[in-house]
Order: structure tokens, then C-alpha cells, then sequence
């Protein structure tokens, strides 16, 4: 017996893919991914239409979507986060249905829940033998840890394997088991992982990247949480590595021993495991080559579904025994509700990820970003989309100076007395304005393009098209 088609095509017929219906998409080779382009181009081609597309996430190797929504191949678009080029035309309301936002737990969550159907998943497999046996450590399109994937193979009525890298039955190091899977193809490439990374992933060398940084650094060290056992979760981006590698020089000051790390996995977190400043690093998802290898070769460095990561449907996720997380933002407001879906012209440029999860789950999150992005004040007095509530949010960093959510007063007096910089959120929003001006109202008031949904899957806000 053999689950192997010798092509997409005959894969796509076998599943039983027709019009009308939801597939679905995971995006660990991000913006080296081939794999959706590949599919919906033979959907289109094969004459299907009308169908709806989950997937994880969108960027902007992506952008062929938007020609499929043009010609009704695609009438539905279900993501956690999606990329400035078809987040742009989906915001000059190009697609006739509200685009579906979730976070990446809440995803999992709903279809867990059967709130998101799925018909069939289509998995990008870096590795995989005949009997649809999959990982994601091993080939040339190799991309470290299949976290989302995990869902959509155990919760999609068909799954498709979609590899480049087939070896002999049975793969031993396997991350998603054949149960799952209905059949096999194999392509000639799935992608290019050389662009799994995300943006920059060095320490900034900005000085008011690095202030920030150090500020957040501070809020860590006098909360209370880094101590041994300490569990933390930053970004990629060169600023969140600063925050890491501030926490790591009072670490080793401190003779501090973590417990784990996690979210998206990049070098510099593969290196603080290896250093012995964290027992373990728990990862959904890879952020770079060298987090690849480590999860290939490293034990430590363990994988984990994005149900274990953060759904709300699971008895316990991860997310609930997380200490500290530093987020981003590109918005915020003064109920400390934070935007990261929309730029400040209210055009889709991103999605709540993780973002929304961690800041519920962490017992300390944390917002560390400039006071002032792209000539604009950080700080509104009501931001254009909500992605997180604010009543999830501790404290937000910049520059400037700290506010701290006045939910956490005990907090805030700790940060006063050790001399940092704490300032109501009031008057950072008025330091912003001086610096920048008041920028002029943003006229989003078109028909609705997107419904954010919260990680529980109740609605959080709506995103309007540009008027």
C-alpha cells in the first residue's frame, strides 16, 4: 500500500477538492513558501472556484491570492496574520466577504471546536515518506518545527502531503504521523527556507531601539519573575533580541537558570539554551536557519502544536505557565488596547499571531516600542483596530518613558522606586504629540473588510475599508 499520486493534480481529484469548499494552509516557509501558490494555481486552473482559504498566515510571496480573488477562484480568506501586499488590496476592499482574523491559538482553537471547518489541509512537508509520515527538520526546504500544522492534519476531513524530500518508509524522526494523511505528492520544490526569516533577526544597534530595550530589561528584572524557573517569550525583530540579550547579561550576573523559552525560534534563543540560561525551548515555529538545525539536532529544543502553544479549547497550553512576554505594537491607546493588524493609515499590514494569546497567558506582558513610528505619535486615544484589549497589557515601554496599566498599581510603585522612568500613559500620548503633532483622524469608514476575532473566538473589532 502507498499513499503516493504521482502529481498535484491527481491529488487535488483524489481529495475531492470542489467549489464551494474550505482548504487550508500552514506558513512555516512564510515568505519562501510555493505551496499555496501552487495549489490555488491548479485550483484555477482545474476550473475550481469559490473556494474559502485558511491559511495560518499570508505574505507577501502570497500576492498571486489577490488575481484569484479578482477571478473568483478565492471568496473567502481565514488568516492570523497577513502580509502588506494582499493586506493592502483586501483594505481597498478587493475580496466581497469580511476577511476572518484569528490568533494563532485561537485558531486552533476553533477547529478544535469545529468552529473552523476544513475540507481538506494541504501540508507543506520539508520531508515525508510515502505513507504521509512528516517533518519539518529534514530536506533542502527543511524549516524546523511544523507547530500549525498540526491542526489542520488532525482536524481537516482530507489531508494532502506536499513534499520535496521523499524518503524510505518509515521516517523515524516523524512530527505528524501517517494517520492523519490521505495521500502523498511529491513536487520538485515546496520552497525556498532561506526566507523563513523574519526581518531582521540581529540586535538592533539603533540607540532608541536600545534604550527601549534596556527600559523593558529593567521591568523584567524588577518584577519578581526573573528568578530560576524563569519562563520568557520575545520576538525576532532586532529590538525584542535586545530585550533577550539584556535578560541574558542579568542571567548570567544573577546565576539565573530559566525553564523554558518559546514562540518564534531564532538563533539567539538557541544560543541562551545552549549557554544552560533555559533548560528548554518549547517551538511552534522557526524563525531562522540556525534555529532549524537546533531543532534537528538538539533534544532540548522541543516541538510543540499551536494547540499546545496557546489554544483556549485545550485543558492547558503553554501560554498559561509563561512568565514574561515582550510584544510589539503599531498602535496603542490609553486603555493600553494595542494594534498590531493595521498600520497607522488603518490598511492591513499584519494580524495578531501570537500576540493576543501571550498577553493574556503571561503573568507579565509587555509592549517595548518607539514613542514615535513613521513620524507618527504611538499612543491614540482610541486605536483603529483592536488586536489586543488593553485590560491583557501590563506595561508599555518606549523611549520616554513606562506606563503601567493602572490595573497593576503594585507594579507601577515597584518601578517608581527602583528610579525608572514611569509616566502615566496620558502623558506619554502628549509627549508623542509634541514631538510629532496630533495626527489627522483616519477616515475608515467603509464597509467592513475584516472581523478580528479574539482567541476565544467571540469578536473583538472590525476593520473598515478605506473610504
Amino acid at each position: 500500500m502507498s499513499k503516493l499520486v504521482s502529481s498535484l493534480k491527481e491529488a487535488i481529484i483524489a481529495a475531492g477538492l470542489k467549489d464551494h469548499m474550505t482548504i487550508s494552509f500552514h506558513h512555516h516557509l512564510r515568505n519562501g513558501d510555493y505551496v499555496l501558490n501552487m495549489v490555488l494555481a491548479k485550483a484555477a486552473e482545474m476550473g475550481i472556484r469559490d473556494l474559502n482559504v485558511n491559511a495560518s498566515s499570508l505574505f507577501d510571496v502570497h500576492e498571486p491570492v489577490i488575481g484569484h480573488i479578482k477571478n473568483q477562484v478565492v471568496t473567502g480568506l481565514e488568516v492570523n496574520y497577513m502580509g502588506q501586499k494582499v493586506g493592502r488590496a483586501i483594505s481597498e476592499g478587493i475580496l466581497e466577504k469580511p476577511v476572518i482574523f484569528r490568533s494563532h491559538g485561537g485558531r486552533a482553537g476553533d477547529m478544535e471546536n469545529g468552529s473552523a471547518k476544513v475540507d481538506i489541509a494541504f501540508i507543506a512537508a520539508p520531508c515525508a515518506d510515502n505513507m504521509g509520515n512528516m517533518s519539518g527538520k529534514y530536506g533542502p526546504s527543511a524549516c524546523g518545527s511544523l507547530g500549525y500544522a498540526f491542526s489542520d492534519a488532525m482536524y481537516a476531513d482530507k489531508v494532502v502531503v506536499i513534499t520535496d524530500y521523499l524518503v524510505p518508509y518509515p521516517l523515524q524522526d516523524c512530527s505528524i504521523p501517517e494517520g492523519y494523511v490521505d495521500y502523498v505528492v511529491c513536487v520538485d520544490k515546496i520552497g525556498d527556507a532561506s526566507r523563513i526569516v523574519s526581518g531582521t533577526t540581529r540586535i538592533t544597534r539603533d540607540p532608541v531601539g536600545l534604550r527601549i530595550a534596556w527600559l523593558a530589561s529593567q521591568v523584567v528584572k524588577h518584577s519578581g519573575y526573573l528568578k530560576d524557573g524563569f519562563s520568557f517569550q520575545t520576538g525576532a525583530g532586532g529590538a525584542s533580541l535586545a530585550v533577550a540579550k539584556y535578560v541574558e547579561e542579568m542571567m548570567e550576573k544573577e546565576k539565573i537558570t530559566g525553564s523554558f523559552c518559546m514562540g518564534g525560534i531564532t538563533g539567539y534563543l538557541v544560543s541562551m539554551m545552549e549557554k544552560g540560561y533555559f533548560e528548554t525551548i518549547l517551538d511552534v515555529q522557526c524563525f531562522d536557519l540556525s534555529a532549524v538545525a537546533s531543532i534537528r539536532e538538539n533534544k532540548r529544543h522541543r516541538e510543540i502544536s499551536a494547540s499546545r502553544y496557546a489554544s483556549p479549547a485545550a485543558k492547558s497550553s503553554a501560554v498559561d505557565s509563561l512568565d514574561v512576554v515582550i510584544l510589539g505594537a503599531t498602535q496603542a491607546d490609553t486603555d493600553f488596547h494595542v494594534n498590531v493588524h493595521t498600520d497607522s493609515n488603518g490598511n492591513i499590514m499584519g494580524g495578531s499571531g501570537g500576540h493576543s494569546d501571550t498577553a493574556q497567558g503571561a503573568k507579565l506582558s509587555i509592549v517595548a516600542a518607539p514613542l514615535i513610528r513613521a513620524r507618527l505619535p504611538l499612543i491614540a486615544d482610541k486605536v483603529l483596530c483592536r488586536s489586543t484589549p488593553g485590560e491583557t497589557i501590563d506595561v508599555i515601554v518606549t523611549q520616554r518613558g513606562i506606563a503601567v496599566n493602572p490595573r497593576n498599581q503594585e507594579l507601577r510603585e515597584t518601578l517608581v522606586r527602583a528610579g525608572l522612568p514611569v509616566k502615566d500613559i496620558q502623558e506619554l500620548k502628549k509627549i508623542a504629540e509634541d514631538m510629532a503633532g496630533v495626527p489627522k483622524e483616519v477616515a475608515c469608514k467603509g464597509r467592513t473588510v475584516a472581523k478580528v476575532l479574539y482567541r476565544d473566538g467571540t469578536l473583538l473589532d472590525t476593520i473598515q475599508a478605506k473610504s
